[in-house]
Order: C-alpha cells, then sequence, then structure tokens
C-alpha cells in the first residue's frame, strides 16, 4: 500500500496572492509546510500538485530546489488535479493537505493515516474534518485512490470538483468514511478559536509569530500542543487573526453537503492520541 501526501498549491489565491511563497523564518511558507509534511512516518512520498499556468512556475522551481515531485494540473478542477498526481505517483492512496497549512504537526498526519493503515485501508476516505477537533490548520483527508477514480468519473457539481472530496464523504451510505479526532487534550472550541490556516494577512503574521517562538534550529518540529500553550498564553497573538475564526467553504454549501444539512448522517468519530 503506497501511501502518498499531496500537498495542493498555487499562486493565484484572491485573498493573499501568493501566500505560499510569503518568507517563514526566512524561506518560503510552502517550505516550510514540505519540511514538516516530510516528517510524518507514515507518508511514502510526498508531492506537490500545482496548476499548469504560467504564474506557478516558481512553485515548480521551489519543489525542484527541494527535491520534491511536482505535477501540474487544471486549475480550478482540483478532484482532477489530485488524481493526476497519485496517478503520476503510483500512489495506492492519498492524503489531501492543502498548502494553506505551514504549520501542520506531522503527528496528526501520522495520526489520521495510521488509523486508515491499522483498517487494511478498507474505508473509502478517512479525515479529521467531520467534525475538526484539531485548531484549523491541520487537516488532513485519507482516500483510497480507486474511492478517488470513481469520485472523478461521477462527481458532477462544481464545489465537488474544487474541494476535491466532499462526494466521497457527503455519501456515508455509500462510501466506508471515519472522522479522527483530538486526544483529551483538545477543547471543543480550539477549531474556531487557534486558527493556524493561511488565507488573509493577519493569519500570516499570525503564523510568523508562532514559528519565531517556536521554531528550533534543530528543524524538529513543533506540535499542534504547544502551538496551542503558545497562544493560550499569549492573547495578543491569538487576537491578531482572531475574527477569521471558524470561515470555511462548507459554508456556502451547507444546504447541498447532506451530512452538515442533517448531522445523523455523519460518519462514527475516533480519537487518536498525539500528546
Amino acid at each position: 500500500m503506497r501511501v502518498v501526501g499531496i500537498i495542493q498549491a498555487r499562486t493565484g489565491s484572491t485573498r493573499l496572492p501568493r501566500k505560499v511563497l510569503l518568507p517563514v523564518g526566512g524561506r518560503p511558507a510552502l517550505e516550510r509546510m514540505i519540511e514538516r509534511v516530510r516528517a510524518s512516518a507514515e507518508l511514502d512520498e510526498v508531492v506537490i500538485a500545482t496548476t499548469q499556468l504560467p504564474a506557478d512556475e516558481p512553485i515548480r522551481a521551489l519543489a525542484a530546489a527541494v527535491g520534491v515531485p511536482c505535477t501540474s494540473g487544471h486549475p480550478t478542477d482540483l478532484l482532477d488535479r489530485h488524481l493526476q498526481a497519485a496517478r503520476e505517483a503510483s500512489a495506492d492512496v492519498v492524503v489531501k493537505i492543502p498548502s494553506d497549512c505551514p504549520l501542520i504537526d506531522p503527528r496528526v498526519i501520522d495520526a489520521v493515516v495510521g488509523f486508515f493503515r491499522r483498517h487494511g485501508g478498507r474505508h473509502d476516505i478517512v479525515s479529521n474534518l467531520l467534525p475538526p477537533s484539531w485548531p484549523d490548520g491541520n487537516d488532513v483527508e485519507v482516500m483510497r485512490r480507486d474511492a478517488l477514480e470513481l469520485a472523478w468519473r461521477e462527481a458532477d457539481r462544481p464545489f465537488q470538483r474544487e474541494h476535491t472530496t466532499p462526494f466521497l464523504w457527503d455519501q456515508p451510505e455509500r462510501f466506508l468514511v471515519a472522522n479522527v479526532t483530538a486526544g483529551s487534550w483538545s477543547r471543543p472550541e480550539l477549531p474556531t478559536t487557534h486558527r493556524l490556516t493561511l488565507d488573509y494577512v493577519e493569519d500570516y503574521h499570525l503564523i510568523c509569530a508562532v514559528f519565531d517562538a517556536l521554531h528550533e534550529e534543530s528543524g524538529a518540529p513543533f506540535s499542534v500542543e504547544s502551538v496551542v500553550d503558545y497562544l493560550d498564553a499569549h492573547p495578543e497573538i491569538r487576537a491578531l487573526n482572531a475574527r477569521h475564526g471558524g470561515a470555511s467553504w462548507t459554508s456556502r454549501h451547507r444546504d447541498e453537503l447532506r451530512t452538515l444539512a442533517a448531522p445523523g448522517l455523519a460518519p462514527p468519530s475516533i480519537t487518536a492520541e498525539t500528546r
């Protein structure tokens, strides 16, 4: 079972253009994220999936510089882009990780992928987002490639193509779906009060502050728990992007997403301890 982590990255973000190339600790945010994703013990390979647009040539150059394979695909059909990357990487299992997660904890990746592996890959999709329990910016979705192939053939709504996975997780009666939640250290409010995703300039300022405070020259990735502890101890830093807490693409499609409109359809959650 070959498990490949795919980081989707582009420069054309409308809210914060070229955000993945902004410097964090003197290096591009995407490079910092690659360092952290590569520290996962459960991934066999990490690849970048960018677009075919000329504007994304800097991403291809960055991937080459750090020795990460890079595929170039459709600008807006992320379902197609992920599948093409999976095919090029000969992946049996795809781990979808968006590039707006530069502080992602590799142990969170291991918790979700590890659950998938322990169950023999029998699940069609396993995530840590339904519902979320880690701070926003630790998004991990694991799916079998054959399930992704099926979604690619059948998904026909624009939001299903743009966001890659809702065709799978929004049909739990058809696909075997599971959700992995954070351990006992977590708190119900963390996904909205501790925002570690990179989407707005305020997010960038917080991410830089956290990185500068916690980064070790040894390169050992700091944990999500240490980030939470730091933000709890520095409420003025946590307040930097507080007004964006809880923002999500799903809010625009709540009436179309069956498992959000009827929570009783959502899959059961499994707890994972990372501390």
